[in-house]
């Protein structure tokens, strides 16, 4: 006889009667009845092997207490959560843990958001019973992403992310024994690895042992140096993210222009918003495809984005062959910060070389990005001098004791704050796509879509596709987010069971709102709640359509000329053979 697997389970907890789905875990049974179980390794989905355990129970009949993450319930199991056995449980397992952690939490960088801390406090643990044996910190080489053995509690979420969500394997489990820890596979320094710099590893980390390259003492000193410029350009995902780090401050209060206003209590000089460069790689990638599309038998099809650091780095890691399909645009990022050290210093009257473009940015690829020596076109230092992520502008916040709550709304400084809509969406899955149809259509048509005739696109699923009719052309594009899917995407046009003319391709699951540099906290994964305020700030600009940008057109008007022109071709792409990974 078959089982029902919708067969339904009677069980108890802590003398509640409850009914649940066959299959259903004691956590996840606990957590509808609003039971919260303590969990450091847990991660739902993705890492549920009960490795710290930490969120044990006990069961009526058992002996040992049992993991509730991977165990699941039976007709007539009778379970409690708070029993003295399962206290002491709880507390041995993390006084364990604690022995073989670095605890100087005053300066962590996970100081106040970490689950270790939080699992320790709530426990109410004062001391350690168990000789401290701390792991010794490995050095390594320079890299945007650090990883400190000193604090790893084992859990390995790193592992499993980077397995199980970005089919990467950049992370192994190292050594044996009591010198078990986590490193990069194979005995590799993490700079000789194709880690793409996606950041997903820190975002699901409980503790600090991961971290980027903290470089907000490098901000202050930029602010600091007389006779420098100090511009700032904010991301578009920025903007539905900062929030997320700071305590006390409503989501709807949190706006881009607060943002500015806190950046300007900071001392930066010009605060820009990288929309606008959004835009103008609309003006170049739009161009640029439509060009590759109407001549396929010149170009090697199909394009994909370049946009997104994280994804180039994969290309060039792991698919080498595929340079040549990268849109040769330069990021957004990057972009601005061309424009900014030629035309914005024009304007100005300045010396370039007296201006430090800094860029805030949800991801730490960018801080790679910024640092490939070809991309320096616009006056021989870097475009971008330094990228932070928005977790570091949220611990600069801080460290200016800014009470975010009583920020008024400040306006991005001109001329290179103004953004339509379609740069907005850049932060979300499938909107560099959205924004680069609106505008190809308008420059093959001569006249504007209907500005939701590509929203079919929109949505959290990581591999997206669609075709689309521009008077007798049909563009097939797809569109994928987190390099697991992006992976499965390249097999398949590989093996020739797919065809597409464009392809958008974000490293982060739901793209830069769901970004390695983005604030994290513990059990939610934020990435759609800010796609749908990216979505809703694009349906209420006046502006819908980059071509439509009246900054961007002064500026091909007064300095750059024409899209993938002399002028921007130099300043506003580049050549992807010119770099190899790995490299930092």
């Amino acid at each position: 006889m078959v089982e029902c697997k919708d067969k339904m389970i009677n069980f108890k907890i802590n003398d509640t009667e409850l009914s649940v789905p066959k299959g259903t875990t004691i956590l996840k049974a606990a957590k509808e009845i609003n039971i919260d179980i303590p969990t450091l390794c847990y991660l739902e989905g993705i890492n549920d092997i009960g490795a710290c355990r930490v969120c044990v129970v006990e069961i009526e009949g058992m002996d040992r207490c049992a993991t509730s993450c991977n165990t699941e319930v039976v007709e007539g199991m009778n379970i409690y959560t708070n029993t003295q056995k399962v206290r002491q449980a709880r507390r041995m397992n993390v006084e364990l843990i604690l022995s073989q952690h670095n605890c100087n939490c005053a300066y962590c960088i996970r100081s106040g958001n970490c689950q270790l801390q939080k699992v320790a406090n709530d426990l109410g643990i004062t001391e350690i019973k168990y000789d401290i044996e701390i792991p010794k910190k490995k050095e390594r080489a320079p890299f945007p992403l650090i990883r400190d053995e000193t604090k790893c509690i084992k859990c390995m979420r790193c592992i499993q992310v980077c397995d199980k969500i970005q089919d990467m394997h950049v992370w192994d489990v190292s050594g044996t024994g009591a010198r078990t820890t986590i490193d990069a596979a194979f005995g590799r320094n993490l700079n000789e690895t194709d880690c793409t710099l996606c950041g997903q590893c820190i975002t699901h980390c409980p503790v600090g042992a991961l971290h980027e390259k903290d470089e907000v003492e490098k901000a202050y000193d930029m602010i600091a140096e007389k006779g420098k410029i100090t511009v700032v350009q904010m991301a578009p995902a920025v903007r539905v993210g900062w929030s997320d780090g700071l305590s006390g401050m409503e989501r709807e209060f949190a706006t881009a222009k607060r943002l500015v206003s806190a950046l300007k209590k900071m001392g930066f000089d010009y605060i820009f918003d990288t929309t606008f460069s959004a835009d103008l790689t609309i003006m170049e990638e739009g161009t640029e495809f439509i060009e590759r599309f109407t001549n396929k038998d010149k170009y090697a099809m199909p394009m994909f984005t370049s946009c997104c650091p994280g994804w180039v780095r994969m290309v060039r890691g792991k698919y080498p062959e595929l340079t040549d399909n990268l849109s040769t645009a330069k990021s957004p990022q990057q972009m601005f910060g061309a424009v900014t050290k030629t035309y914005f210093a024009k304007k100005l009257g300045v010396d370039p070389k007296d201006i430090y473009c800094i860029s805030l940015m949800p991801c730490l690829a960018k801080k790679h990005e910024a640092s490939i020596p070809n991309l320096n076109d616009a006056c021989g230092d870097p475009d971008v001098d330094l990228s932070l992520t928005v977790r570091e502008v949220d611990r600069m916040i801080r460290a200016e004791h800014i009470d975010v709550t009583k920020l008024e709304e400040v306006e991005f400084d001109k001329p290179l704050g103004v953004g339509t809509g379609a740069g907005v969406i850049f932060g979300s899955t499938g909107g560099v796509m959205e924004a680069a149809l609106r505008s190809a259509y308008y420059l093959i048509t001569g006249e504007n879509p209907p500005v939701e005739a590509f929203k079919e696109i929109r949505g959290m699923e990581g591999w997206k596709e669609a075709k689309f009719n521009i008077n007798d052309l049909t563009v097939r594009v797809a569109i994928v987010s987190g390099l697991g899917n992006t992976q499965k995407l390249i097999r398949a046009l590989k093996d020739k069971q797919v065809y597409y003319d464009f392809i958008e391709v974000m490293a982060c699951p739901g793209g830069c709102a769901g970004g390695g540099g983005q604030p994290f906290k513990e059990g939610e994964e934020l990435a759609a709640l800010r796609n749908d305020e990216l979505y809703g700030l694009d349906a209420v600009n006046e502006l819908r359509f980059s071509h439509e940008n009246p900054e961007i057109a002064a500026l091909y008007e007064d300095f750059l000329g024409k899209p993938c022109g002399e002028l921007s071709h130099h300043l506003l792409h580049t050549n992807h053979h010119d770099w190899e990974m790995p490299i930092y």
